[in-house]
């Protein structure tokens, strides 16, 4: 059902810490090379070890990851540096991740053991896999709150995917289209000799669209009892590194808002995530609770996240966004905006334009 009416002031929270394993930006070093640059120095730059990448398993902060790239882009200007990163990757550098991916008897097994496990080693953004019809959308998602350098950390991600597909069903395999939700660039050309697909920019999420005949290709890797090992460390990773109780939530939230054909993000019910997380809705609510929050906040929390990543990253038009966010019209959808920043959701876009206008310029002095 559409609202009409605004929610409450975001709500305050300590910062997320949460991690992902250096293995899928592992080709940073050598793509800052290849430009020109020196590796180390930016790296140093932006307050990272350079020693950090000598261990695929080492581990980033997701925040402090998205601060590395965008200092790598003011400084390199190149402002498709994030697809290049994503486009040297490579099954193996994901780890176990990869290993039991690769082992699974087809693909519709290893990209749905993709799904439930990536998060077990990448926290703050989420794979997602909807089938419909005749098609897949394989997507990547960022829901860490106000990380920096989205739009380039999603170009890699789903480049990164693209890399998996092309890993697993071999060069013969192709999108039929590549959705992109960031403004087109002017290295479109770029993005155009690496998905070799119709691109779709300022779309409302990041996905790959194939047809769903490639989910029963055999893999040419596939064995059962090696899957099933692996299977058993995921599990046993998984029960460790689940996160709390509400980035369990802010993840199916994610999730549930790109799936295909795509339903409004408030619809998605307490019953619902409950159900996805095993767990009864009031118990679900009262974990929630003692956590120090509520699930409409984080559905309101997680609305505005992706109106501040659709507003920095793209073009949609405002009234665009606000339908998507399952507002009832556009003046609802500001009058939460203004509630959450104290200011409208034009007047934020164009500062944040004006500050990366003025990043760029420093980066060419």
């Amino acid at each position: 059902m559409s609202r009409s009416a605004p929610p409450p002031p975001r709500p305050k929270r300590p910062p997320l810490e949460v991690a992902v394993r250096i293995g899928g930006t592992a080709a940073m070093p050598a793509v800052l090379a290849q430009l020109g640059f020196d590796p180390a120095e930016l790296l140093l730059e932006a307050g990272v070890d350079p020693a950090l990448f000598g261990n695929l398993d080492n581990l980033i902060a997701f925040a402090q990851r998205g601060r590395l790239v965008r200092h790598c882009v003011a400084r390199t200007g190149c402002t498709h540096l994030g697809l290049l990163i994503g486009q040297q990757a490579q099954l193996q550098h994901l780890g176990l991740l990869g290993e039991l991916v690769q082992c699974a008897p087809d693909v519709a097994t290893a990209l749905a053991t993709m799904v439930r496990y990536a998060p077990a080693q990448v926290r703050g953004a989420v794979p997602t896999l909807e089938v419909y019809g005749e098609s897949v959308r394989l997507g990547y998602a960022s829901y860490h709150a106000e990380a920096e350098a989205t739009e380039q950390v999603s170009d890699g991600g789903v480049a990164l995917l693209f890399q998996v597909m092309r890993g697993l069903c071999g060069p013969a395999w192709r999108p039929t289209e590549v959705l992109l939700a960031r403004r087109e660039p002017e290295s479109r050309e770029v993005f155009q000799q690496f998905f070799q697909a119709p691109l779709r920019f300022n779309a409302a999420h990041y996905a790959l669209v194939f047809p769903a005949r490639w989910l029963a290709h055999p893999l040419a890797a596939a064995d059962a009892g090696l899957h099933g090992q692996l299977r058993r460390q995921a599990d046993a990773l998984a029960a460790r590194y689940r996160g709390d109780v509400p980035d369990q939530v802010r993840r199916v939230l994610r999730m549930a808002s790109t799936m295909a054909p795509m339903r409004p993000m408030g619809s998605t019910a307490l019953h619902e995530v409950a159900a996805a997380l095993s767990v009864h809705a009031r118990t679900l609510g009262r974990r929630l609770n003692a956590a120090g929050t509520s699930f409409q906040a984080l559905v309101d929390e997680d609305r505005f996240e992706q109106a501040r990543q659709l507003l920095e990253n793209s073009t949609v038009a405002v009234n665009e966004i606000a339908a998507s966010l399952d507002y009832a019209d556009a003046s609802a959808f500001i009058r939460a905006f203004r509630r959450w920043t104290g200011t409208t959701p034009g007047d934020w876009r164009d500062t944040r334009a004006q500050a990366r206008r003025r990043s760029v310029n420093r980066s060419s002095d």
